[in-house]
């Protein structure tokens, strides 16, 4: 790891550590943990228990009523499915989407990491382009944190559904999974391009979704004539974002996708939250915790 990076990486884990230890650990505890319960032993029937974890079969051998009984399962496997798209590397205001991610993804890992938690990763593009399976230890978060911040992908293009199948193949046993994103694989008419991926996934883990996002991407100043380049399939043009009629189809096209992502994790009852590149994304998560 060169100096620069290493600065970087350092700069971030004091920062995101600090707010995991503070505020985010025990949000993170609440939200996640006791979602997942193991079985434990059977025992007798007492007044007031929940009949529906009645053991039948101890039941009937011993001509008693015993009852199952689960204890929280407190480890859990947490896997981060990361955007590296080249339109991650995109920004405007004092970050970019890439580099938000980074610090969101390091919140997420170390909050995880506190509760005792293994932590992996997945890096996609228009491919899954790398795993790095659930450990535990700090050394294993900073190597996610330093490959994040400078992976380079091969791939064109975004393709959420060829993550979400990785997941669904690679971790057997229930994870909790975030997919950070920006969220733009849709098609001509902005409808997501991932739900039958994301319906098989979310049936065998518990995905919550992240979208991060640039003011930018969802509404276009008034700045004259300028020349755009699409970052992913490297096409460029001339656009006059003076023209008002430009301006709203633009924004009805953003507000679609949205709207459309939203109805789909609502779908599949998929837990989200949008941060923006301008915004203060320690509060958005902490709302984010809480509603779980």
């Amino acid at each position: 790891m060169d100096n620069e990076l290493l600065k970087k990486v350092r700069k971030i884990e004091i920062k995101t550590k600090s707010l995991s230890h503070q505020i985010f650990a025990g949000e993170y505890h609440s939200a996640f943990k006791g979602r997942g319960m193991a079985f434990s032993e059977v025992r007798e029937y007492q007044f007031g228990d929940d009949v529906r974890n009645m053991d039948w079969n101890v039941t009937a051998r011993l001509r008693s009523p015993y009852i199952k009984v689960y204890e929280e399962e407190r480890e859990l496997t947490v896997v981060l499915l990361v955007d590296v798209s080249q339109s991650s590397i995109f920004g405007t205001v004092e970050k970019t989407k890439r580099e938000l991610v980074a610090e969101i993804a390091a919140v997420l890992s170390f909050s995880a990491s506190i509760n005792n938690d293994k932590v992996g990763a997945l890096f996609f593009s228009s491919k899954v382009e790398k795993f790095i399976p659930p450990k535990k230890g700090r050394s294993h978060l900073l190597r996610i944190l330093s490959e994040l911040l400078e992976f380079k992908p091969t791939g064109q293009g975004t393709d959420i559904s060829e993550a979400l199948r990785f997941l669904s193949n690679a971790i057997k046993k229930k994870c909790t999974a975030f997919l950070l994103s920006d969220l733009l694989d849709v098609d001509s008419e902005g409808h997501p391009r991932y739900e039958e991926a994301l319906k098989i996934a979310a049936n065998r883990h518990e995905i919550s979704a992240i979208n991060v996002y640039d003011p930018r991407e969802r509404e276009i100043p008034n700045i004259g004539f300028v020349r755009v380049r699409d970052a992913e399939s490297g096409k460029e043009g001339w656009i006059d974002t003076s023209s008002r009629a430009v301006r709203d189809h633009y924004k009805d096209w953003s507000n679609r996708v949205q709207q459309s992502a939203q109805q789909l994790f609502k779908r599949y009852r998929v837990d989200s939250v949008s941060v923006s590149t301008q915004d203060d994304y320690v509060k958005s998560l902490i709302a984010f915790f809480k509603k779980k």
